[in-house]
């Protein structure tokens, strides 16, 4: 499988290069993702082999929840600690002072506040999401109460931006995060100054958290697919 998948086999790896980094004793924010859950079945794997004891993940969304009780992962609450050691997270674009636009997933709300209290936050991610500015390849996602949807999407628009409501996928009707709320997908012709956006979408009546994590990320592990073989690289 391995051989016919590289994709696959590198996604992997770079999972498995994070959950390296993970040491026993510690507090783990759990990342939402394809890339971060092999970060968390290795991470069971090694507790299993008792190679890794005693530690705690933090989940930043119902399925890293599912997925780390799977592998044996065990879980507290953000009440339960006063600290976290390293959170492991995948991104949709990073750009190259390491901001990042995430929430593909719609879990955004819940990543942002496990990243940001992170001692160190890993972000594991293919070259592909590797982008010169931000809001190159994908849209910036934007919780919003439901009540607040109109006036918010009226808000982006006079700040330049192309607002459209997430639809499910195999689901009628819109995307609908784990605290209840709606996502908007806003197209920016350019994020010039990503810091400065951030907080002029968050200070809109209604929104309640948007995909770009600035000067959140210390480590980004990039994985490669050279000569048709997995090759992972550091961004610190």
């Amino acid at each position: 499988m391995s051989e016919q998948d590289p994709v696959k086999l590198m996604k992997q790896q770079v999972g498995k290069a994070a959950a390296d980094r993970v040491k026993s004793g510690s507090i783990v924010g759990l990342g939402t993702g394809s890339t971060t859950a092999y970060t968390l079945q290795y991470l069971g794997e090694r507790l299993q082999s008792g190679e890794l004891k005693d530690i705690k993940g933090v989940p930043t969304s119902f399925q890293s929840s599912v997925l780390a009780k799977q592998y044996g992962i065990p879980l507290v609450t953000l009440d339960e600690i006063d600290h976290m050691d390293i959170a492991i997270d995948g991104a949709d674009e990073v750009d190259p002072n390491k901001n990042l636009i995430k929430g593909g997933g719609a879990a955004h709300t819940r990543e942002k506040i496990v990243d940001s209290l992170a001692d160190q936050l890993i972000v594991v991610v293919d070259s592909s999401k590797l982008v010169d500015k931000l809001g190159s390849t994908f849209l910036l996602p934007v919780e919003v109460i439901p009540l607040a949807i109109t006036p918010v999407m009226n808000k982006i628009e006079k700040l330049g931006g192309k607002p459209t409501l997430r639809m499910g996928v195999k689901k009628a009707g819109p995307v609908i995060t784990d605290q209840g709320n709606m996502v908007i997908d806003v197209k920016f012709d350019s994020i010039d100054n990503p810091a400065e956006l951030e907080k002029t979408l968050n200070n809109i009546p209604g929104v309640l958290e948007n995909g770009l994590f600035v000067g959140v990320a210390d480590v980004i592990l990039v994985g490669e697919i050279k000569d048709g073989k997995p090759l992972i690289r550091e961004i610190s």
